[in-house]
Formats: C-alpha cells, structure tokens, sequence
C-alpha cells in the first residue's frame, strides 16, 4: 500500500508541481534551471486520488481487491466524472460494476440532472464569469469598492454553479448508466460555520482528504495542538491540490485557520447567536477567501480586498455599464442567490405529487434545455472552472 500511495502522489507531482518547484528553487537559490514541457493528463488529480483510495479500502478491507481489469478500468477511467470530480470511492460502485439496472424512471432522473447541470453552468455560471473576469481584468486603481464586491460576490456565484453543475452532470449521466454516487455538494452558502461549510462543499474531495490524511495524521486524537496542526496541514495540501500556485496554498491555509479558530471556541459563540449572524459571518469568510483563488497571486488578493474594505471612489469605466443595465445579469444574480437555497428540492416535492405540475416541470426541463443550447450556440468556448484542476 505504501509503495503505491507513493507511486500515485511521484507521478501526481511530476505532472502536476514539477515547473512549481523548479521556479520557487529558481527564485529562493537565484539559480536558472530550465523547465520542462510536462504535459498534463487529463483529469489527473481526480483518477490519482481514486487509485489512492481504492489501495487504502483494499488494505483497510473496507472493500475486496478487483479481479476484473475490465471492472477497475472502468472505475478509474469513468468518464462523466473523470475530469472534475467528484470523486468516487470504489465501494460506491462496485455491485453497479457488475449488476447495473437502466430503468425509464433513472434515465428520466439522470436526464433531468444532467439537464438542470447544464442550465447552471451555461445561464448563470457563464454569466457571473463574465462579469467576474471583466472586474478581475481591471488594474488596481480603476476598481472601486462597489465594483470590486459585484467582481467578488460574482465570482462566489460562478464557481459554485460551474462546479455544482459539473457535478450535477456527472451524477446524472451515471444514473442513466446505472451508477449511483454521493452527493458533491450541499448548499453550501447556507452553513452557519466553516465546519458546516466543508461538510457541504466539495463532499468527495472533504471526505477524502479527512479519511486519508487527517484521520492517518490523528485526526482530532492526540491533543488540542497536534489536532490545530493536522487541520493546518490538511487545508495547505488541499489548497495545493487546487493548483501548482502560492495564492492555492494561502487559500488553503486561510480555510485552515478559520477552521482552527472555530475549534478554539468560537464555534460555541455561533451556537449562542441568531441564525443569521452566523451566515453573515459564512459569507464574509468565504466570498473573501475565493478572492486568493481567483486573483493571479496573493499580491493582487490583497490589493483587491483592500479596495473592497477601504473606501475607494475610482470612477466605473463606461465599459462596465452594458452589465449594470443588461437585465439578463441582474436575473441571474437573483436567480443564482434563490438557487443557491434548498427552496428548489422543496418545489420539486410538491411537483411530483400532482400530474399536472409535474408536466409544467417537464415543461420547464425541455425549456432549459433548449436555452442552453441557443446560449452556447452564440458565445464562446468556456471550460468548467475544475477543469485545471
């Protein structure tokens, strides 16, 4: 098992952090080490992490070794999920792996969350991602404190929706393959805590690296300090894994260290306050740690919460107005805000007991459907947000 844990994370970090390194030995020793052209493979962070899994459920006996080259080819290489996720246990799977129904009902479900996935990626994540990178775009000194929260609230959208339809299209198209697998997220923005947060966001990859590298570490086991440091540790690696950059690394750290506080105690404060106040607080920690994971580096991260939270009177440029005044935008802002609430599943409740609100719905499905299409059929190519990852 540890030979091929260490296999798996070498070549994760050849492909993945070999130029990172290089540059940072380049730029602490002054040397000039050229680089190579390392060509990274597709979905590589997501596959690495499941044969990780797979040889420690193997080891732990949590699941039988396969067999069937067929069978484990299948779940490494298992396309709707392959390039972003989530990430899929091997005992998740493995009686689909040889007993598998396909049903009208689960292709009608899967259909439907495929559907719904590719709406949230193309009618909002695309349109808050136009407006986040137009702010982003822009030098310092010409983003305004009201301009840099609509750039940051923008993007605490976008990456949500992108990734939450990612994931929505991948459980969906295993269903109407027969799979079925955990959720990825959980409305996230409604936590009360950064505890509850990652409980909710990002489920497959949280679980993972709580199982495989917290617990192993010791978990919350051996002592107030050893548990603070095994958090820090944990959310460093799991920023790195975001990406080979030092603003991936702080954002981890920044999760880690709001993480630390809250078992310091301050998580007893939040039990003790309105609901409300607790989700103010989510907000605030979360919109401003995605502005380290969007900016270019924690520099640029600095400056644009600096103009967030200082009050800078920097005219809007004229280019700007076409998003202030295109009701599409506001739209989806409101949409993406409602959406972002459980109010959706409760709706859906109430659909599918009366045959005539459940054909409006269906109604509704096909709509999405052919509005996304018209959407993709006028813009450009724009990848999922995981994608780099």
């Amino acid at each position: 098992m540890v030979f091929g844990v260490a296999f798996n994370l070498l070549l994760l970090g050849y492909l993945k952090y070999y130029n990172f390194f290089l540059e940072n030995i380049n730029s602490v020793f002054g040397v000039d080490i050229s680089f190579d052209n390392v060509l990274l493979p597709i979905g590589v962070s997501f596959f690495t992490f499941q044969g990780i899994a797979y040889l420690v459920e193997v080891y732990r006996k949590d699941c039988k070794a396969s067999r069937s080259v067929v069978d484990f080819g299948c779940y490494i290489s298992m396309f709707p999920q392959l390039v972003a996720g989530p990430i899929v246990r091997y005992n998740e799977i493995v009686k689909s792996l040889k007993c598998r129904k396909i049903t009208l009902d689960r292709v009608y479900l899967g259909l439907q969350r495929f559907l719904i996935g590719l709406a949230k990626k193309t009618i909002i994540a695309d349109k808050m991602g136009a407006v986040a990178d137009y702010v982003y775009s822009l030098p310092v000194e010409s983003t305004n404190t009201s301009l840099a929260w609509v750039g940051a609230v923008a993007y605490t959208l976008q990456i949500y929706f992108d990734f939450s339809a990612y994931s929505d299209m991948a459980i969906g198209l295993l269903k109407m393959l027969g799979f079925d697998i955990s959720e990825n997220f959980n409305y996230p923005y409604i936590a009360k805590s950064m505890q509850d947060f990652w409980r909710r966001w990002h489920i497959s990859l949280s679980t993972w690296f709580r199982d495989y590298l917290y617990i192993p570490l010791g978990g919350n086991r051996m002592g107030t300090v050893r548990t603070y440091f095994n958090l820090f540790v944990v959310f460093s690696l799991c920023g790195l894994w975001h990406g080979a950059s030092w603003n991936f690394v702080f954002w981890g750290i920044y999760n880690g260290i709001f993480l630390i506080i809250e078992r310091m105690g301050f998580c007893h404060f939040l039990k003790k306050i309105p609901s409300f106040f607790c989700r103010i607080y989510l907000l605030l920690v979360v919109i401003c740690g995605w502005v380290f994971f969007r900016a270019d580096s924690i520099t640029d991260a600095c400056f644009y919460l600096k103009n967030m939270f200082s009050y800078n009177d920097a005219s809007i440029p004229p280019d700007f107005i076409f998003f202030k005044f295109d009701h599409m935008y506001i739209l989806c802002a409101i949409i993406a805000i409602i959406l972002s609430t459980p109010i959706y599943p409760k709706l859906y409740s109430y659909v599918k007991n009366s045959l005539t609100l459940f054909g409006i719905h269906c109604a509704l499905i096909l709509s999405l459907l052919f509005l996304a299409i018209a959407i993709m059929a006028e813009s450009t190519y724009s990848p999922f947000i995981y994608f780099r990852f």
